[in-house]
């Protein structure tokens, strides 16, 4: 009797810069289909705030190591519409790890090798079947290189500024746009030229500029490419 050949389970990768959208398109891309979701960018985020916790030295590679391998960390579902709910060492963080100095801080820690080294397992292990959306900076050059379809999320500072000070002035913080929009500077700057696996676009990538889109826009655009790829891979 012939062996069915093992075929893993599909993986659609939205990659960009911090406000392109990619979190709120992968998590409903995610539930139209089905399939798991695995927000990358929370792992390094929980990573940063743990570190600034513990007051560990960004050059103890050693301590990053170990705490990277043995973060205690759990995803609490919540309801359909709201975004999982994340725990650090028992203590809800879902609000604190989006600040944006820790945004920045993640950033200078995901640029660690034995960081990028210890998460990647986790990340991997996030591939279940019938499928997963994974959202962060590295997925399609990186971590998940077989993916079925790679999209590439983008839009420009201004949009991406404005965007977050409205999520965060409904949220009742008090922001600075100004400051938001040399944060998420700084942080491009940070990522797309740190030495290891710098932010940029699979060659392979559907590339979207979100500038000018809706939501909706953005998402039917990526359903559309992901339900083609996956017909044609069936």
């Amino acid at each position: 009797m012939e062996e069915k050949e093992f075929k893993p389970a599909p993986v659609i990768t939205i990659d960009g810069p911090g406000g392109a959208g990619k979190g709120t398109i992968s998590q409903l891309l995610a539930k139209e289909l089905g399939f798991h979701f695995l927000d990358s960018g929370a792992l390094y985020r929980l990573l940063a705030l743990s570190v600034d916790n513990h007051g560990i030295d960004l050059d103890d590679e050693k301590a990053l190591g170990v705490l990277a391998e043995h973060m205690d960390v759990q995803f609490k579902a919540t309801d359909a519409d709201s975004p999982a709910e994340i725990v650090l060492e028992g203590e809800v963080v879902t609000q604190a790890i989006r600040q944006e100095h820790v945004g920045l801080l993640a950033s200078r820690v995901a640029a660690t090798p034995v960081v990028r080294s210890a998460l990647l397992a986790r990340q991997r292990s996030f591939r279940e079947s019938p499928g997963l959306v994974a959202d962060g900076r590295d997925m399609g050059t990186v971590v998940f290189v077989d993916a079925t379809l790679k999209v590439f999320l983008t839009a420009s500072v201004e949009e991406r500024a404005q965007r977050r000070f409205s999520q965060l002035k409904e949220a009742g913080n008090n922001v600075s746009l100004a400051r938001l929009e040399e944060a998420i500077r700084a942080r491009d700057e940070q990522d797309t030229n740190r030495a290891i696996a710098p932010l940029k676009p699979a060659e392979d990538a559907l590339i979207l500029d979100s500038t000018n889109m809706g939501i909706n826009e953005v998402f039917q655009r990526v359903l559309g490419a992901t339900k083609q790829r996956l017909s044609e891979q069936r």
